[in-house]
């Protein structure tokens, strides 16, 4: 990887102290700017689209050349500047602390248990000099309960060996970041999907954890989805594969990178030895779909990029108004791909995409906000969601998944099931994809990606993305299931009645999380945060309201009394019918076969 006499960029990373939550990190540059080099530490992780300032867990920071202090000014909130060595053969070394007690995939998260960091959060960039080599070791910490740590990380090896501590190595600092590090005592297992070998790393304590059950599944759904992208070849895009998870009391959420991916979950949702019923529950489900949506990024953003991530600039937003078709698609696909790797069946999978049809009809957002524009202002909106969300945003996830399903379903209808919306995901993966990090490739623009799906289908989608995509209305799923089999119910229980609003829970107490447009809070004039307290003189806790409701009809006009902030305040309201909505898709015959999309197309 190393040319002869090029000089690498060299990191070291130790757990300095596991009680308060620090690395020590230190960065040697061998050849630095002859005008005072610039370090700076990203503001955001890629695949989490939100300044996140990481620069902020910085705690003390230093530099030093041949034993010497050098002067250090820092240029903004994440960038500083060292000034200019009088030996300009000397070598400069950066030394920092870094805080990390941020137990979520993005950041990095250090203590006695474990340490697990994205390079994101603990890796300045050497301004200038991002495409040398960079090599990083990775030390034990120093501690008695480091003693039988390991290390699980898909970065290569350099002189340290499989899940060892010692010396890694990337071809850059891209390449760098994006092989996140987990160590610590983890459960490990081993798979081979169409030949490339694939680690689970489970940190936590997880009693009878079915690591032999985990890896079958996973394999199912590694190997489906690499013969989705190559189907001749079946060649994974990489060398070696990572699943790495923390499991907790109570947790979700995934990142992804181009080898590996990092997640949370709640330990009652991976399977246990113990289980007499072999059956996947709904969260062992979740779970697989989380790694299934993770792994499909393998390919589409990690590889398959929107022209605004290629490159990306890791110091300001960058926006792109195509993450429905990144994120939305991923999310039509991945628990599509349970289905196809033969983990669920049809009635399973119906069930859940009905879930997701009810999920995107309940807000009013979906008629102010389009999925290009929510995908736009991820930065601002979507990342950073307030009480009022469901009344002004849509999800580019949710919307994004069923608007894959539509196109997918629009694509299959107009070719007699010649062509679907796999043709266009394989087409994409062989443009852009297939040679991003080998052959220099670049990223797909709107434009091209509009055209593409005239391209396959041999028809006209412009009005469909006017409508759907550019444009707010409802996508028009019912009609389009009809040529393959299957029904489209709305099943809402209307005459359940509700304050429609989001609850949540204050200790014992019943707080309002959300109010919905037009509903019978809002037009009682509850807002968002008051405290519950009584319906008709009668107490309202966390739990209690459906069962105090009960006893009334749509219709009725109750007292409700609530506290905002430290005011009691009495409301009128009038009960009306609870508007979630109730989705179902079924076959119209048992057990018939649907040629839609849980079949791959012909081609």
């Amino acid at each position: 990887m190393m040319k002869k006499n090029q000089a690498a960029i060299a990191y070291t990373i130790v757990g300095h102290d596991l009680a308060a939550h620090l690395f020590h990190v230190s960065v040697t540059v061998a050849a630095p700017a002859e005008g005072g080099q610039i370090f700076a530490l990203p503001a955001w992780i890629p695949g989490s689209y939100m300044i996140r300032e990481f620069s902020r867990n910085i705690v003390r920071i230093r530099a030093e050349s041949k034993g010497e202090p050098v002067e250090l000014t820092k240029l903004d909130k994440h960038s500083w500047q060292a000034a200019p060595l009088a030996d300009r053969r000397a070598s400069l070394t950066v030394h920092y602390e870094v805080y990390a007690w941020d137990l979520s995939v993005r950041a990095a998260h250090l203590d006695q248990n474990h340490g697990f960091f994205n390079g994101t959060s603990v890796f300045l960039r050497v301004l200038g000099q991002e495409e040398q080599p960079h090599v990083v070791d990775i030390q034990r910490p120093d501690h008695e309960a480091a003693q039988n740590w390991r290390v699980a990380t898909s970065l290569p090896e350099l002189k340290a060996k499989r899940y060892g501590f010692g010396t890694y190595i990337a071809s850059n600092y891209d390449e760098l970041i994006d092989h996140p590090v987990e160590q610590g005592d983890f459960a490990l297992a081993t798979f081979k999907a169409h030949g490339v070998p694939h680690d689970i790393v489970i940190t936590g304590r997880v009693p009878n954890l079915d690591l032999a059950r985990l890896s079958a599944d996973l394999k199912k759904i590694c190997e489906t989805q690499i013969a989705f992208f190559e189907p001749k070849t079946k060649k994974a895009p990489m060398d070696r594969y990572v699943f790495m998870t923390m499991a907790v009391g109570d947790g979700y959420g995934g990142l992804e990178h181009r080898a590996s991916t990092a997640l949370i979950c709640n330990r009652n949702d991976l399977p246990t030895t113990s289980a007499k019923n072999k059956d996947i529950s709904d969260g062992y489900l979740q779970y697989l779909g989380l790694c299934s949506h993770e792994y499909f990024h393998t390919w589409n953003v990690k590889r398959i990029k929107p022209a605004a991530f290629a490159p990306y600039n890791l110091q300001v937003e960058n926006y792109s108004p195509l993450l429905w078709l990144f994120e939305g698609f991923t999310s039509y696909y991945d628990d599509l791909m349970l289905v196809r790797a033969g983990l669920i069946a049809e009635p399973a999978y119906f069930k859940l995409l009905g879930k997701t049809v009810g999920s995107v009809l309940r807000g009013s957002g979906r008629t102010k906000q389009s999925v290009a524009d929510s995908s736009f202002d991820a930065w601002g909106k979507y990342y950073r969601q307030d009480e009022n969300a469901p009344n002004a945003i849509i999800s580019y996830y949710t919307k994004g998944s069923l608007i894959g399903l539509a196109l997918d379903l629009s694509i299959r209808a107009k070719t007699g099931g010649e062509k679907s919306l796999d043709d266009v995901m394989r087409t994409l993966w062989q443009r852009y994809g297939r040679d991003f990090y080998t052959g220099g490739g670049r990223g797909v623009t709107p434009a091209e990606a509009e055209a593409l799906f005239d391209e396959i289908s041999g028809g006209r989608f412009k009005a469909f993305f006017d409508k759907y995509i550019r444009g707010t209305e409802d996508l028009p799923l019912a009609k389009l299931l009809v040529p393959f089999g299957v029904k489209y119910n709305d099943e809402r229980k209307s005459s359940k009645p509700s304050f429609d609003a989001n609850l949540g829970r204050d200790g014992n107490d019943c707080k309002l999380s959300a109010v919905h447009e037009n509903g019978a809070a809002h037009r009682a004039g509850l807002s968002a945060g008051d405290i519950l307290i009584a319906v008709d003189g009668l107490r309202i806790t966390a739990t209690n309201l459906d069962n105090l409701l009960s006893r009334y009809s749509v219709g009725d006009t109750v007292e409700v009394h609530a506290f905002r902030r430290d005011e009691l305040m009495t409301f009128n309201l009038t009960l009306q019918g609870d508007r979630i909505p109730g989705i179902t898709l079924t076959l119209e015959q048992a057990g018939k076969k649907t040629t839609g999309p849980l079949r791959p197309s012909a081609s």
